[in-house]
C-alpha cells in the first residue's frame, strides 16, 4: 500500500502563510477527510501536494521518497492524481472518450468503467448531456483509469445536492478499498466523516483536530470547537 506523508507543510501566498505546519499521513486503502470552514486553506494544502502550488516549508514524501522538487506532471506520473474543484469534463467528447484520456491500456479503461455501472449505458453520449452527478462520475472514472496511488479530491460535492453526493460516496469508498489512498476535502462534513477512518480539521490556517472521524461524529461539541480553532 502506498503512503503519502506531509511533515510540517506550510503554504504561503502573498504576504504570509495560508496554512501552516500541517502534518498528516494518507495511507493506501483508506480515506482521510480534510474538513474545516471556508478559507481555512484546505485547497491550498492539497494543491501543494499535487504540485499546483509550491509549499514554503515542510516536506512531502511518497512511500518514503521526497517529492518536494518534482513537477506536477512528475508527481502525477508517480500516481498522485488530483480532482480539482468543479466538474472538469470535456463536454464535446463522449463519456468513453473522456475516460480514455487517462487510461493507459484497454484493461485500465474496462476497470474504470466497471466501477461506474450507472455510466455503462451512457458511454457513447456526449458528456455535456449528462447530469451534474453523472459528470462527476466521469471525473472519478477518469481519475481511477489513471491508476492512482494517492487520490486528492477537492470538494466533489460542489454544485451537487446532498442526495446526489451520497450516490458518489460508495464509489469513493470502493476506490479506496481497491488500495488507493484518498485525501478528501469536503464541505459536507458529516458525510465526509461517515466515509473516512481519520479526519483532520483545519481552521484559521492551522490544524485544530487530528484524530478519528468517529470521535468527531460522536461529539458535536468537539467538532464545533475544532471549526472555531479551539
Amino acid at each position: 500500500m502506498s503512503e503519502l506523508v506531509l511533515e510540517g507543510v506550510t503554504v504561503s501566498r502573498g504576504a504570509g502563510p495560508v496554512i501552516s505546519d500541517v502534518s498528516l499521513t494518507v495511507t493506501g486503502g483508506e480515506v482521510l477527510a480534510l474538513v474545516g470552514p471556508n478559507g481555512a486553506g484546505k485547497t491550498s494544502l492539497i494543491e501543494s501536494v499535487s504540485g499546483v502550488t509550491p509549499h514554503s516549508a515542510g516536506s512531502l514524501l511518497l512511500d518514503g521518497e521526497p517529492i518536494d522538487k518534482l513537477s506536477r506532471v512528475s508527481r502525477a506520473r508517480k500516481g498522485i492524481v488530483h480532482i480539482e474543484q468543479g466538474r472538469a469534463v470535456f463536454p464535446s467528447l463522449t463519456v468513453r472518450e473522456n475516460i480514455s484520456l487517462t487510461a493507459r491500456t484497454p484493461a485500465d479503461l474496462d476497470a474504470a468503467i466497471g466501477q461506474f455501472p450507472e455510466l455503462e449505458k451512457r458511454m457513447d453520449s456526449p458528456t455535456a448531456l449528462l447530469s451534474g452527478g453523472e459528470q462527476q462520475m466521469v471525473v472519478l472514472a477518469r481519475a481511477f483509469a489513471a491508476k492512482p496511488r494517492i487520490l486528492l479530491i477537492d470538494e466533489m460535492s460542489l454544485g451537487l445536492a446532498p442526495v446526489v453526493f451520497m450516490r458518489l460516496m460508495p464509489i469513493v469508498k470502493s476506490i479506496a478499498e481497491s488500495g488507493v489512498g484518498v485525501l478528501l476535502v469536503e464541505q459536507f462534513t458529516q458525510l465526509a466523516l461517515s466515509l473516512a477512518r481519520d479526519a483532520v480539521v483545519v481552521a484559521g490556517g492551522q490544524v485544530s483536530f487530528h484524530g478519528t472521524a468517529e470521535a468527531l461524529k460522536a461529539d458535536p461539541q468537539l467538532l464545533h470547537r475544532a471549526y472555531l480553532g479551539g
